[in-house]
């Protein structure tokens, strides 16, 4: 399958660029090692401008993040196209399903750029994660492939983990469609740094995972790992759980990965470790994203995203909260020592709508 040979495919993608590929200017004054990748570049200026508000971490990226995910992870055992774009061509069937309740809104926002360019649903939807992550401070610089043929047929239901899901059976649906294994499904939640949900409690749209939804750095790490206390909102709502901070939501799937012993340490190991949260999330994002497809077939694209900006802020206990609040779930290593942002007691904001 296609993540089996990935890492090779990627070394030889590189000596062979270097070896025969001319890096080549395009027609709109970009510079890419492969002419094929030219065609990217006016759907990126158009999708920055007009998709993401002029470049912002918004929450039209918090939602294209997420639908790369609902898209790539619709395969395994009982079928699947994988990163196929087959949420969008099959969207009357797909966003039915009870775990992507609200992905419609960002199918029928990205729809329209499909129409207007020459580009794949799947190669699209893949290419505006990665760009939209971009915009994110403190991001990596994501994979981008292209070459994806239109889907075949819709994913079954039940490929996508709800947040009431069981560690257990989280875990065995990643490895289903992709044999990821649990370090990479915590990596891969580093997509909740800059995450907030809208249908958990329907009542609190925009409800950030942590402190700082505008960046993508470790501070979720850290809020997940702190003891719950009260809700965002209502309490009683499916697959959420107490949260630490005012106005904050944490979902129960986030809480137990974080505290069970199969993933706790990983978990507590992207503690202030920005540089290995980038490395992780962009490994697995780069397997995630070619799910279904042969690497051999896919164009390397990836320089054609732009570098996103430096982060310089550790990561920090909220104002009002210290180690004494921290659940401490990894049997071999302590938490990090960190200091305690100063102020009143932190409470967050709802992520406003684009």
């Amino acid at each position: 399958m296609a993540f089996k040979t990935l890492s090779v495919f990627l070394s030889l993608l590189a000596v062979t660029n270097a070896a025969i590929i001319k890096r080549v200017t395009c027609a709109t004054g970009q510079v890419t090692a492969n002419a094929a990748c030219c065609a990217l570049f006016p759907i990126i200026d158009d999708i920055q401008t007009n998709l993401f508000d002029g470049g912002e971490c918004g929450e039209e990226v918090h939602e294209s993040l997420r639908l790369t995910f609902h898209d790539a992870i619709g395969i395994g055992s009982n079928g699947g196209g994988g990163a196929d774009g087959s949420m969008i061509v099959f969207d009357e069937i797909e966003t039915n399903f009870h775990a992507n309740n609200g992905v419609d809104e960002i199918v029928d926002v990205q729809k329209p750029f499909i129409a207007a360019h020459n580009i794949t649903p799947g190669d699209f939807i893949q290419l505006a994660g990665a760009i939209g992550v971009s915009n994110c401070p403190g991001a990596p610089r994501l994979n981008v492939f292209i070459g994806r043929p239109p889907p075949l047929a819709p994913a079954p239901d039940l490929t996508v983990p709800e947040p009431f899901d069981t560690v257990d059976s989280i875990l065995a649906r990643f490895a289903d469609a992709g044999q990821f294994t649990p370090a990479e499904v915590v990596a891969l939640l580093g997509s909740h740094t800059v995450a907030a949900a809208d249908h958990v409690d329907p009542t609190i749209p925009g409800t950030p995972f942590d402190s700082t939804p505008e960046t993508f750095d470790t501070q979720f790490f850290v809020e997940t790992q702190l003891r719950g206390t009260l809700f965002p909102g209502t309490g009683g709502n499916q697959g959420e759980v107490e949260s630490p901070l005012r106005g904050e939501i944490r979902l129960q799937s986030d809480s137990e990965l974080a505290r069970d012993s199969r993933t706790a340490c990983e978990w507590q190991s992207f503690v202030n470790n920005q540089a290995k949260l980038q490395s992780a999330f962009k490994a697995a994002f780069a397997k995630m994203t070619i799910l279904g497809h042969s690497p051999s077939s896919l164009i390397d694209c990836s320089d054609v995203v732009p570098i996103p900006k430096t982060l310089t802020k550790a990561a920090t206990f909220p104002a009002g909260l210290s180690h004494n609040d921290i659940e401490q779930a990894c049997a071999t290593t302590p938490f990090p020592t960190l200091a305690t942002d100063p102020g009143p007691v932190t409470s967050v904001a709802p992520v406003p709508p684009s």
